[in-house]
């Protein structure tokens, strides 16, 4: 059996424990011992930029907003659905993960973050969309395991009714505001509704032909 591997840990703004293990070349960060992500189980994540994409087609250089770089999934499948005249800010809190992902070692997003279409933002995702107004076409938030599942109490406010009526507001004319979740999450879907998204939600494999699912909600302005 082949072992894991502890690559590199970090320590998150609240104090907790957050690392990289690499097991048969797949890689997997934790916080506290719980897995947030990998490279094993990726295909939500992708098909979040897929659907963002998908609304934005025909639109003339677009603008995309990313909140939460993970592994780079979701930035690759973003940059391969737009066109060379979009650029896409990929926004992420943990300055670790941003480092983990260049280390080409680790085969993670090294070239994607390169790409000229990508602005990079080490901070907080809440803080771009406010100091936006009206910045962007699409903004896809993969911030923890969503609104209710979350490992870092802090990301609840993201989820909050007055957060969302910012992202809307950060959005254009007919944007789109994509969010992954771990699970079925009704109660969020309505408060997205609330604030006045027109909602839809899609179960979506972690992997395809896998057993596990995550849900992804799509609100148009």
């Amino acid at each position: 059996m082949k072992p894991t591997i502890l690559l590199a840990e970090a320590t998150t703004d609240d104090g907790r424990l957050m690392t990289l293990h690499e097991h048969d070349g797949e890689f997997q960060i934790s916080v506290a011992g719980v897995p947030l992500m990998s490279t094993r189980q990726h295909h939500s994540e992708r098909r979040l930029a897929e659907l963002a994409c998908e609304h934005l087609s025909g639109r003339q250089a677009p603008r995309m907003l990313i909140g939460g770089l993970g592994l780079g999934f979701t930035l690759r499948a973003a940059l391969e659905g737009l066109g060379p005249d979009a650029q896409v800010t990929v926004v992420e809190l943990l300055p670790a993960v941003v480092e983990w992902n260049r280390n080409p070692d680790y085969r993670l997003a090294a070239g994607e973050l390169e790409d000229p279409r990508v602005e990079l933002v080490v901070g907080d995702v809440a803080d771009v969309i406010r100091e936006r107004p009206r910045g962007f076409d699409a903004i896809l938030l993969d911030v923890d395991n969503g609104a209710s599942e979350l490992t870092t109490v802090s990301n609840k406010e993201l989820y909050q009714a007055e957060s969302l009526q910012r992202a809307r507001a950060g959005l254009r004319a007919g944007g789109c505001l994509a969010i992954w979740s771990a699970d079925k999450d009704p109660a969020f879907v309505e408060r997205m509704e609330l604030v006045g998204f027109s909602v839809t939600t899609e179960r979506v494999p972690a992997y395809p032909g896998g057993k596990v699912y995550n849900w992804l909600f799509a609100g148009v302005v």
